[in-house]
């Protein structure tokens, strides 16, 4: 019998487009967006998130460590854009980012890619039953 163990996590890669400029360039929009994706996701911060504003018309890099690994931001408010990532190492719900990026950036189109992220080596034998 082969078992079944699971060693995956789930990594989100996001990109948002058509996001409002004046958000992109906001510490305290991209804060509530950390606040909205930690507590709707169950996530457990080890600290205080990272910030660092570059000069306009520069954005914002936000970077907060968890439990589960990492949630990053990454905005272009010259482009109207941002790109979000979390990586997860123990199972999440979806969580909408469609939705909810278009209510808290303003966001117009959003591309996800989900990844699972295998941290164990699966032998041959076990991945022949995938």
């Amino acid at each position: 019998m082969i078992p079944s163990v699971h060693h995956t996590g789930s990594e989100w890669v996001v990109e948002a487009y058509g996001c409002d400029p004046v958000r992109l360039a906001a510490p305290s929009s991209l804060r509530a967006l950390f606040d909205a994706i930690v507590n709707e996701l169950s996530l457990h911060p080890v600290g205080d998130a990272l910030w660092h504003q570059f000069p306009s018309p520069g954005g914002i890099t936000g970077l907060l460590m968890l439990a589960e690994s990492h949630l990053t931001v990454h905005t272009f408010p010259e482009h109207a854009s941002a790109c979000v990532n979390l990586f997860c190492c123990t199972p999440r719900a979806a969580w909408d980012w469609e939705a909810r990026l278009a209510t808290l950036l303003g966001a117009q189109t959003v591309r996800v890619r989900e990844l699972a992220r295998e941290y164990a080596h699966v032998p041959a034998a076990v991945e022949a039953y995938r």
